[in-house]
């Protein structure tokens, strides 16, 4: 019995977390990051600031544990693409699995793309961009010509072009999201065809 209390002592603190890390990043988002305080996202959860404090002293512990569990499937992503066969289907499945992380995380990676300036300033810019690298070398095939991998590393960038530049374009969103993979993946598709040679 014991247990089961500590797991759900547990799961209500992790929920309580995960409640604190979207109304934060919401306001984040409304106000931008310096014009909110702790104060402001306890009174969004009807919480007092102490209460906030017991899980996060700062924002920036906000904002990176933030950060930290939604980038967390690109890590994965990384493994995984380490382990497997260098090959076409392999480069597919990343740029795949890459697009529906993108998607998960929308909301911090457009707060990141509008508060570039506190990105810098917390470090957090470097981190992603240091996993974006990771990620394209599992993509780019070293011994390709350079048009090819700069196709592949732009398949990754197509991605993110697609959240930012195509969100005010008529349409359906998940008709633009479909059409942005299909120019990723064909991208790489390309890329690998023309590595393998005539």
């Amino acid at each position: 019995m014991g247990g089961t209390m500590d797991g759900t002592r547990q799961r209500r603190r992790g929920n309580t977390r995960q409640r604190i890390q979207d109304v934060a990043l919401g306001l984040f988002a409304e106000q931008g990051y310096e014009k909110t305080s702790l104060r402001e996202i306890a009174e969004r959860l009807d919480v007092t600031k102490a209460a906030l404090y017991y899980h996060f002293k700062t924002k920036e512990e906000i904002l990176v544990s933030i950060f930290e569990d939604l980038t967390q499937p690109i890590e994965d992503l990384i493994e995984w693409g380490g382990r497997q066969p260098r090959g076409l289907a392999t480069k597919q499945e990343i740029i795949r699995r890459y697009a529906d992380t993108l998607a998960q995380a929308a909301p911090l990676f457009r707060f990141m793309h509008e508060n570039q300036a506190t990105v810098r300033e917390l470090q957090i810019g470097d981190s992603f961009k240091a996993r974006i690298h990771r990620l394209r070398d599992i993509i780019v095939d070293p011994d390709a010509d350079l048009v090819d991998q700069v196709r592949c590393a732009s398949a990754l960038f197509t991605l993110h072009a697609g959240m930012f530049l195509l969100q005010d374009l008529e349409g359906d969103p998940e008709e633009k999201d479909k059409a942005v993979l299909e120019v990723a993946t064909e991208l790489v598709t390309r890329a690998h065809r023309g590595a393998e040679g005539p």
